[in-house]
């Protein structure tokens, strides 16, 4: 595995260059880029959750302040109006905290596939272990433990049983329409 510090020997290869060092190079690359990103992101996420958390607060007390207030006559329909668009504002902010709740989801997936990715980079590294049906099946079983859903499990199943990758996806994608009843927002 020292040797895979090293660097990638591709372009000036030697007795000692192997393509499973330049697999695991490649994986090891992928795993950063998408750490980074979730790094770079984590923080405005947090600053935009907190200050979406925060208006919503505050426009609520708002809108009970506004709804214990006296009004007159006159005052009636304005306090009306005003509470509509407070409640129009309220919605739009409900749904924007459903967005977050969708981007932390996504996180939480692309963490997993880092996770995948540097379990079997280290895998592939290890020459005790890359010929090993075993210790395979126990990196198959430890990224299937990752699925949180009944839907990601059955596709990452039907994957090791054969099916073509775009036809599991096809059905899991599917299979959450139908049990969504059609409001799948996918990314």
């Amino acid at each position: 595995m020292d040797s895979i510090k090293q660097g990638s020997r591709a372009r000036n290869p030697d007795m000692d260059w192997s393509q499973v060092r330049e697999t695991v190079l490649m994986l090891e690359l992928s795993m950063v880029q998408i750490d980074t990103a979730l790094r770079d992101s984590r923080s405005s996420f947090e600053v935009l959750s907190n200050t979406f958390t925060a208006m919503a607060n505050f426009l609520g007390s708002q809108q009970q302040t506004l709804l214990s207030m006296p009004t007159t006559a006159e005052g009636e329909e304005t306090k009306a109006a005003v509470l509509e668009t407070g409640s129009h504002v309220m919605g739009m902010m409900g749904e924007a905290i459903i967005s977050f709740q969708f981007y932390d989801r996504m996180g939480q997936r692309l963490d997993h596939v880092c996770r995948s990715l540097h379990e079997l980079s280290q895998l592939v590294a290890d020459r005790s272990k890359i010929y090993s049906p075993e210790e395979w099946i126990k990196l198959q079983e430890q990224i299937r433990s990752m699925y949180t859903t009944p839907e990601e499990r059955d596709m990452f199943d039907s994957v090791m049983l054969g099916v073509p990758v775009e036809e599991a996806i096809n059905n899991y994608v599917s299979h959450l329409h139908e049990k969504s009843g059609g409001d799948v927002e996918l990314f």
